[in-house]
């Protein structure tokens, strides 16, 4: 078998066999087949698509690349819960104890922030003391023990994927949705749980600007799951505007703690329950209706929240902060951004929200970036809301000064002012399961 004819086969519009695609992944991650072989193919699969049962071998061979979990030692249904990414986005914190209340068990794997879109990691590692570097064992030990551990990425997850990943970058074949929902799915199979959903963004603050490529991209990965003998659903929802109000990594853990104690935006409350309730209706084979009630419960009767402080503590974090969320990581200035008119605000760009949030050092542009936990932007008001001029309607969070005037200009570009009240947009687009 050599990987020319595989190419040209491809260019001509025909189906690929599992055996060479098991032949390009093994021999890519190997070292045998070069990039400039790998670029062709990719360039073909961009041009000509891939079929259900490519894009499932496609993406098994990438699981298989490297490391794949074994969850059997753990007794019970284990569930993972995975998002496209968002600004704002800090629903694993709330997800994950409401279902691991109500006996899933949670083994995540969470990656970090990287551009306008935040990382469950980091936001974790704005509590003292907490690890996200658990050993295999102490990982399975911990689920067995709490029902939920979050870890970051071991480097040896899929690793077909992030060289495939860099390549697509690099030759214009990042948006192929065969690819994307491949690349997703490889990690998230390789990670090992029976049950997934997925929170597929779409917006402004979204990889997938539109409806309906979030829909087709939800589409394939449920399908890819479901295939790969997976219970899976995915939750098309919307990131044209922020979720919540908190952006910034210990400033999201304050508002995640505030959601699970029953207060907090109702959107972020709305988007954690559609998600926890999807998958607890896997993990428990129940209707969504009824797993919608036992989620809340257990985010009304403080039974999610209790799970949440047994989760930080099993992995080293200080509960306190937990407790008390004023004795988490503060950033030294707090500059309060005011309105320039009077009228409603029409449209809260994610995206450019998020890129403010980074200029202040709340994320990173490129992957060795440091940053800082306590740096961010509160959201005083948001898409449908009446302002006068001089109102508060942002407090930036940061340690130096200088990222304020850079950080304003790009906030006011995100914001669009009529007036008329807007119509409110769709929270949650659709279930796919």
């Amino acid at each position: 078998m050599r990987i020319y004819d595989i190419i040209s086969r491809k260019r001509d519009g025909f189906e690929l066999t599992d055996e060479e695609i098991h032949f390009f992944i093994e021999g890519y991650v190997r070292g045998d087949i070069q990039d400039y072989h790998a670029s062709a193919l990719l360039m073909a699969i961009y041009l000509n698509g891939m079929t259900d049962r490519e894009m499932v071998t496609l993406t098994l061979e990438m699981a298989k690349s490297g490391d794949m979990l074994d969850l059997s030692a753990i007794d019970g249904v284990t569930a993972d819960k995975h998002s496209t990414g968002g600004v704002g986005d800090k629903t694993t914190l709330i997800v994950t104890p409401i279902v691991a209340a109500l006996g899933a068990k949670v083994a995540k794997m969470s990656g970090r922030g990287l551009g306008h879109t935040g990382g469950t990691v980091d936001k974790l590692e704005s509590i003292e003391g907490f690890d996200v570097a658990l050993s295999p064992e102490r990982f399975i030990e911990t689920v067995k023990k709490t029902g939920i551990c979050v870890v970051g990425q071991t480097g040896n997850l899929a690793p077909a994927d992030k060289k495939l990943y860099s390549l697509r970058d690099a030759t214009a074949t990042v948006g192929c949705m065969p690819l994307i929902a491949s690349s997703i799915m490889s990690k998230k199979l390789a990670a090992g749980s029976q049950c997934i959903v997925l929170d597929v963004k779409y917006g402004s603050g979204a990889f997938m600007k539109t409806k309906a490529d979030a829909e087709e991209l939800s589409a394939k990965m449920v399908e890819i799951g479901k295939m790969a003998g997976r219970k899976m659903a995915a939750v098309i929802s919307d990131m044209d505007t922020p979720l919540g109000k908190n952006i910034g990594n210990s400033l999201e853990i304050a508002e995640a703690v505030e959601a699970l104690r029953g207060k907090g935006s109702a959107d972020l409350r709305e988007v954690s329950l559609t998600l926890a309730s999807n998958l607890i209706s896997l993990v428990k084979d129940i209707d969504c209706r009824e797993a919608r009630l036992l989620c809340e419960k257990a985010l009304d009767d403080g039974s999610a929240y209790e799970k949440f402080l047994e989760f930080i503590s099993a992995q080293g974090g200080n509960t306190e902060m937990v407790t008390d969320t004023d004795k988490l990581p503060k950033a030294r200035i707090i500059h309060k951004i005011t309105a320039k008119e009077d009228g409603f605000i029409s449209r809260t760009d994610a995206e450019k929200i998020g890129s403010a949030s980074v200029i202040l050092g709340a994320g990173r542009v490129n992957k060795e970036d440091t940053i800082d936990y306590t740096a961010g932007i509160i959201l005083r008001k948001k898409t449908g809301d009446k302002v006068k001029a001089g109102d508060v309607i942002a407090e930036f969070h940061t340690n130096d000064e200088r990222l304020i005037a850079p950080a304003e200009k790009t906030f006011f570009d995100a914001l669009t002012f009529c007036e008329a009240k807007p119509e409110k947009s769709e929270l949650i687009y659709k279930v796919i399961r």
